[in-house]
């Protein structure tokens, strides 16, 4: 993995209808793809209790 700056890469695959989705929503906010899924990701971790690591 490459690290950056305490940053990691991560790669997966998503849903192509979500990644459109995504797409249209950064533009939308002009925001990165990046930070919404981070935003997304810190979301889902509070609906489940879960704290991540600063």
């Amino acid at each position: 993995m490459v690290e950056m700056n305490n940053r990691k890469m991560y790669n997966t695959t998503l849903d192509a209808d979500l990644i459109r989705q995504i797409k249209i929503l950064a533009a939308q906010l002009e925001k990165r793809q990046n930070d919404l899924l981070e935003e997304a990701i810190q979301d889902l971790l509070k609906k489940y209790e879960i704290r991540a690591e600063s």
